[in-house]
């Protein structure tokens, strides 16, 4: 068999693999959350979030929605050196984004089962 033949042969099975993947893993919603922001951003993302007082009063002062922390939680990013990852039993998370009214900081208290929204403040 010759070269043609066997870059024929293997072009085949790689187009019916990769049409089988498609098929397989079309529908589903997998994602590759493999660096260190994009773990910690969709680990809080899948949990209860609670508001403290502090951060309840953020919003309503400055007319913002609580919806802005799912848009947070889907493009900031994690500040790790003010962060405390090492704190127990929750972990401590401080997360930027730029918004339309400005970039903001969110301070969120990573629990085993929910995540608290500790404080929002906006950045200068």
């Amino acid at each position: 068999m010759n070269f043609l033949q066997r870059l024929g042969f293997f072009s085949i099975g790689l187009i019916m693999g990769i049409g089988i993947l498609m098929f397989f893993l079309g529908g589903k919603k997998a994602s590759c959350d493999y660096s260190p922001n994009a773990r910690t951003l969709k680990n809080i993302r899948i949990k209860e979030r609670l508001f403290s007082e502090e951060a309840l009063a953020y919003f309503s002062s400055n007319n913002l929605d609580t919806s802005v922390v799912s848009i947070v939680l889907k493009n900031g990013n994690v500040d790790f050196g003010k962060s405390d990852t090492k704190r127990k039993p929750c972990k401590i998370y401080f997360i930027t984004e730029e918004l339309e009214s400005g970039e903001i900081e969110i301070e969120f208290e990573n629990c085993r089962d929910k995540a608290i929204i500790r404080s929002v403040k906006k950045v200068q």
